[in-house]
């Protein structure tokens, strides 16, 4: 299951890293809190695009929408001898892991699992829990 929140910690970090103001990105007043089942060998976290028929299946385009997730953002992949592994394939605002404000390498997968939180964009935390039900 991955639950996606709105992060106020990770925006304010980000913030202060890209030394960015506040009012040019705002955080949401209001964001619930959306869970989504991993299902499948492959889940997709980005923005729907309707130019080029691409819906992820963790869609960062719902409103509140995160101004800085790619439309393919990351790529969390099932390996069944390993678990699930994340995967930045080159989004322009990169991909931390647990907190930091360190990106993860382009194009290298990072084992993740349970209790494991994404930051992508300005403000999103997807945390991944095992055997959680809808």
């Amino acid at each position: 299951m991955a639950v996606v929140n709105a992060d106020r910690g990770y925006y304010e970090a980000m913030l202060v890293e890209n030394e960015t103001d506040a009012s040019e990105i705002p955080f949401p007043p209001y964001c619930p809190e959306r869970r989504i089942p991993l299902v499948g060998a492959q889940v997709r976290i980005g923005r729907r695009s309707s130019s080029q028929n691409s819906v992820p299946e963790i869609d960062l385009r719902e409103a509140p929408e995160d101004p800085g997730v790619s439309k393919t953002h990351a790529v969390l992949l099932y390996r069944p001898d390993r678990g699930w592994v994340l995967v930045d394939p080159g989004s322009l605002n990169r991909t931390c892991l647990n907190g930091s404000i360190e990106p993860i390498p382009l194009n290298v997968e990072i084992p993740v699992g349970d209790g494991d939180r994404v930051h992508v964009g300005a403000w999103t935390t997807i945390t991944l829990r095992r055997g959680e039900a809808t």
